[in-house]
Formats: structure tokens, sequence, C-alpha cells
């Protein structure tokens, strides 16, 4: 954007330089149509001054020959002094227009010169710029490999969470058909089914506050270059001490403890699953029902002051992109 500015600068003065150039041409111009009209009028009110007298004038007028050439005489003594009072007029009129020319010039050069000095104030500024990316770029150079190996860890963590769920889902599938003895659901889980489908795109949020820091899918890592980092569902930022709430009613399936400041919990809505993780203190135990809005627990703040819940949604074992299935407003 400052190489952009820049650029626009440098044609902004080159501009300008043109109307100078163009300005100073004109005034060369005037100086010179001036001069010659100066010269003329010199001339002329010179000549009228030495014949300009009563005697003299009489003497012209009644040395005619006849009353015509008495009146071409007559009116050739007035259109010289019209034409002597407007010569006067045309270089006033030249002197001011001069005048603004001149004007015109000096704020022309008074604006390049804020320009140029607007243009190497950024190419300082640039500079300044480039050297600081260069030492960023240095710095996260040095910490690449801390970098890839947290990383790594949130990789491996993310893994542990989709195992977990996926044994968790396969768990209760399994529960069903052995009670049952049918690969299917009971009817009072398919009513839970049928109505958790139905509100999709209705869903609560699982926080009271805060905002999706990352989408659903695969994305590139916003440091590593040509590293790319998958999320199953949505982080959702939000305010230091937040709770995780349950966006419909359902059964605990499952408490899962990733690592010591990471905890999941899976929530069983017929052949629905949704998961909350990134816990610090979990209020809720397995085989629990809870309600729509229940507090499952509290989400885990980082050093770095950072709180955030991560959130998926599944159908049996096919992933859901949660965006499409909770409220587009918090409520």
């Amino acid at each position: 954007m400052r190489h952009r500015l820049m650029g626009i600068l440098k044609k902004e003065i080159a501009s300008l330089s043109e109307d100078i150039t163009v300005t100073k041409i004109t005034i060369r111009d005037m100086n010179s149509h001036l001069d010659k009209l100066k010269k003329e009028y010199v001339n002329i009110a010179w000549y009228l001054y030495k014949n300009d007298n009563s005697y003299n004038r009489l003497i012209f007028f009644f040395s005619a020959s006849d009353f015509n050439q008495a009146y071409q005489r007559l009116r050739y003594l007035d259109e010289i002094s019209a034409y002597i009072r407007k010569e006067a007029g045309r270089i006033t009129i030249l002197e001011n227009q001069k005048k603004d020319k001149l004007g015109k010039l000096k704020q022309d050069i008074a604006e390049k010169k804020a320009l140029m000095d607007n243009e190497t104030t950024q190419l300082s500024q640039l500079e300044l710029e480039q050297h600081q990316k260069i030492r960023l770029r240095q710095k996260l150079s040095g910490q690449e490999k801390s970098l890839r190996a947290r990383l790594r860890q949130k990789q491996k963590e993310s893994q542990k969470l989709e195992v977990q769920i996926k044994k968790a889902i396969a768990l209760a599938t399994r529960k069903v058909s052995n009670k049952k003895a049918l690969k299917s659901l009971t009817a009072s889980e398919k009513r839970l089914s049928s109505t958790f489908m139905a509100n999709k795109g209705h869903l609560p949020w699982p926080v009271k506050k805060g905002v999706i820091s990352q989408t659903f899918g695969i994305h590139n890592y916003p440091i590593l270059k040509h590293v790319k980092i998958k999320n199953n569902g949505v982080n959702i930022a939000t305010a230091k001490g937040s709770v995780a709430r349950a966006v419909f009613p359902g059964v605990v399936v499952n408490i899962v403890r990733i690592t010591n400041t990471n905890i999941a919990v899976i929530l069983k809505h017929g052949n629905y699953f949704t998961v909350y993780s990134g816990l610090d203190k979990v209020f809720v135990r397995k085989n629990q029902r809870v309600t729509e809005y229940q507090t499952l627990g509290i989400i885990h703040t980082n050093l770095q002051g950072k709180t955030e819940l991560h959130f998926e949604v599944w159908h049996d074992k096919i992933l859901q992109n949660p965006a499409y299935w909770l409220r587009r407003n918090f409520r």
C-alpha cells in the first residue's frame, strides 16, 4: 500500500511539474506580448504628448480640403484616443492575468514541495517497515521449530478427540442395537433426532457471547508456509470465565480428558452428537441427561489470555459444519 501511495505521489509530482513548465512558458509568452504592447503604447503616447495641443489639432482639422475630409480627420483623432485607452486596458488585463498565473505557479511549486516532502517521509517509513518485516521474518524463522512442535501437539489433540468421538458414537449405536436387537433408534430417540434436524440453523450458540475465531474445514496455517490445518468444527473466542452450555437436550455419552487443561464433553441427541472441547472444569457426569442451555463446564483460558471453545456437530459418523446448525445471532 505504501508503494502504491508513493507511485501516486510520483504521478502527482510529475503532473505538477508539467503544469509548472506550461505556466512558466505561458508567463514568458505573456511577458513578451506585454513588452511589445508597452513599447507600442509608449510610442503612441509619446507621439500624442508631443502633438496634443489645441493649436495643432485645429490646424490639422481646418487644413482639410473639404467637409468630408475634415469629418474623417475628426474621427481619426477620436479613434486614436479610444485606441490608446483600449491598449491601456489590455495591458492592465494582461498584467492581472500574469499576476494570477504567477500566483498559481507559486501555489503549484509549494504543493510540489509538500508532495516531495511527503514522498520522502513515506520512503523513510517504507524503509523502516521493510526493516521491521526483515526482523519479524528472522524472528519467525527462529520460532519455526517451536511453532511446528505446537502445531503437531494440537494435531495430536485433535486426532485424539476425533478417535474418542467416534468411539462414543460407535458405543452409543451398539448399545441401541444390543437393546433392541435392531440397527435402529428407539422411538424417543427418533423423535429427538427429528426435532434436532428440524432445528437446523436455529440451534442456540454454545456460549452466551463470542465470535467464530476459526471456521470449519481445511485452512492455511497463518504463519508457516505450505502448512494446512483441518478443523472438524468451529472455534469460538469468548470472554475469560465463560461457560459452555448445551445447544439441545441430550445425554452425556462421554467426557474425554485430552490434556490437563482440555476436557471435552460429548452429548447424544438421538443419532446426532455435539462436542464441547477446551473445558477447564466440567459440571456434568457421564450418562447424565441435560437440557438446552444447561452449563456443561468452564472454558479454559490459556497463558496468552485466549479463551476459546471448540464445538463440533456429528450425524452418526458423518461430520457436519456447525455454522449451518447454529443461529446467526446469539440467543
